[in-house]
């Protein structure tokens, strides 16, 4: 009883984390001042984001300490990068300190380090106390990360709504108060249990409870954020926003008095069905034994085919390895997966095409989405909307979060309706091509708005359900290793995504310049920020960027479309053989 009370108070201290250390996500906030005070170009200030974002390739180093170190030694390390890297990036803003530009970068880079530390320790926490749910431990905890942005848009506003550097003070001391707040939940964690299935089927329902209250939660983030600019009613919405975070601390105690209610007072009813979970381990051991034996259904040759029969229409028949292949064909069958969860090192996973194909489909989806609010600030005031900023970065915050919420529709849905994973990410890409166009077609404050929420629910989705879709394709027990080898694109991303839009920008403010006594209707004027850097105004500053990007992002579309047609008989056989399980 005590030990399944306190897996949820687990549960609580990785959501407070997740929802108090995506500090990453409100760098479009400040970068405007950041940009005048430090008296930078264009490509000089998407270099500090890309610093943030280059932790994500140091995210191994948090594996490694935890091999040595507990994880409450793990989590204020993290803590104190954060400190150190967002606290003097604050005094260089207040000019408190002089730093070079080289000393920035590295403050940048460290602050980027410690978020992925902190994701660390979650997913640990989550992958050790929920075995037989993972995916909606995942999705849950990681949807908090997306709300960061908003809470902190409020925290800022009930300080001064008129300085932005105040984010980066935060930045620095929440998380580290927050790491406090987790220690005794951590330090208290019970030992690892498999639960029985009804067991992990009333569980199902706590998480259907905890993902209606983080609905309840968004909402009321994202309508109410921006009511008033006033700081004592903003320090109100704030203080409801922590309670709604405190709120799941009446799980644990649910869960103590269902058990004392169970114990000593009998009950008729009784929850059946099997629960919402992420590929279970015994799962998997029995698909392999399945599969091992259903011969006829396989057809494999020693060049790395395998053909999976008996399936559905569309896969019925085979052809010989005689036989010519077309260009489609060859891309849809060579060395594709077979069955799920089986275990990938590093040296195998780097030479398989399904990891490349879900590797540019990150690339070119999830990780452009990443860009695009790093570029928010930007956008806003080329396009005449400095003040809709916070707004902004608010509205991709709580769109993101309830993508990622939405990553968990397949394991509640499961019963009913058995869709691949890798199909719904083709589907949760769709809306960032879309929201580019719109975006490239008008430059309207409407149509901003529309562009970062479709772009927000389309990332949000991605990041969430990435990890669940790395640990099915390429093996739960080396998930860790894995999903830090595929979001090495999100470093490259921002450099070459970020670095084009940065081109492109200051490629029509030397054109301004030198045309400033003959300004052309697109730009509509130029002003001057402390003397020191000049700013591109109008729909043209990123017009061509959001052309490019569209295009991106279609491409990552295809992949993904690619990538669900090469594994989706590998999840129709996993189904297949879980439901025969289940009938016997």
């Amino acid at each position: 009883m005590a030990g399944q009370s306190r897996k949820w108070m687990i549960l609580v201290a990785t959501i407070w984390i997740q929802a108090f250390t995506g500090t990453n996500f409100d760098f479009s906030s400040y970068s405007t001042d950041y940009k005048s005070v430090l008296g930078i170009s264009q490509v000089q200030l998407n270099y500090l984001a890309v610093a943030s974002d280059l932790g994500k390739v140091f995210g191994w180093s948090s594996g490694l300490a935890l091999l040595y170190f507990p994880l409450w030694v793990v989590l204020f390390v993290a803590a104190f990068m954060g400190i150190v890297g967002y606290g003097l990036q604050w005094a260089v803003i207040q000019s408190f300190i002089s730093l070079p530009y080289v000393m920035v970068f590295l403050l940048c880079l460290m602050a980027g380090c410690s978020i992925c530390w902190f994701n660390t320790v979650c997913f640990v926490l989550c992958v050790q106390n929920f075995p037989s749910n993972r995916a909606l431990a995942l999705s849950l905890t990681i949807s908090f990360n997306g709300v960061s942005p908003a809470l902190y848009t409020l925290a800022a506003n009930s300080i001064n709504s008129d300085d932005d550097s105040v984010y980066l003070l935060l930045n620095a001391i929440i998380p580290l108060v927050t790491s406090f707040a987790a220690l005794l939940p951590i330090l208290m964690q019970p030992p690892v249990q498999t639960l029985p299935q009804e067991a992990a089927a009333r569980d199902s329902v706590i998480f259907l409870f905890l993902n209606v209250l983080a609905i309840f939660t968004g909402l009321y983030l994202l309508f109410l954020n921006s009511v008033s600019s006033d700081p004592l009613t903003n320090r109100f919405l704030f203080s409801g926003a922590i309670l709604l975070l405190i709120l799941p601390l009446c799980v644990p105690g649910g869960v103590i008095a269902r058990d004392w209610a169970h114990r000593n007072i009998h009950s008729s009813f009784r929850l059946q069905g099997s629960s919402f979970n992420l590929v279970d381990v015994d799962d998997l051991e029995l698909h392999k034994e399945l599969l091992g034996r259903e011969n006829s259904s396989i057809h494999g040759n020693g060049n790395g085919f395998a053909y999976i029969g008996n399936l559905d229409d569309e896969n019925s028949s085979t052809q010989d390895l005689g036989e010519s292949k077309s260009c489609c064909q060859w891309s849809v069958e060579k060395d594709r997966l077979t069955m799920l969860g089986e275990e990938h090192p590093a040296s195998i996973l780097v030479r398989r095409w399904d990891f490349w194909l879900y590797y540019l489909a990150y690339f070119c989806g999830g990780t452009i989405g990443l860009v695009y609010s790093n570029n928010l600030g930007q956008i806003a005031q080329s396009l005449g909307f400095s003040s809709e900023t916070t707004t902004l970065v608010t509205l991709y915050s709580s769109c993101s979060f309830f993508g990622r919420l939405l990553s968990a529709t397949p394991d509640f849905i499961r019963g009913a309706v058995y869709f691949a994973r890798t199909g719904w990410l083709s589907i949760a890409l769709l809306p960032t091509p879309i929201a580019f166009l719109v975006l490239a077609l008008s430059g309207s404050s409407a149509a901003l708005h529309i562009g970062t929420a479709f772009i927000g629910l389309s990332s949000g989705f991605i990041f969430a359900a990435a990890v669940s879709i790395t640990s099915e394709l390429f093996g739960p027990n080396s998930m860790g290793v894995n999903h830090n080898i595929l979001i090495t694109n999100i470093p490259i991303g921002s450099l070459s995504y970020g670095l084009l839009a940065a081109m492109v920008y200051d490629a029509h403010l030397v054109s301004s310049v030198r045309n400033l006594t003959n300004l052309g209707p697109a730009v509509r004027y130029l002003t001057d920020l402390g003397e020191t850097s000049t700013v591109c105004m109008g729909k043209v500053c990123y017009h061509e960027t959001f052309v490019w990007w569209a295009c991106i992002s279609v491409f990552g579309l295809m992949c993904s479309i690619l990538l669900f047609i090469r594994t989706r008989p590998a999840y129709a056989l996993f189904e297949q053989n879980r439901k025969r399980r289940l009938l016997f």
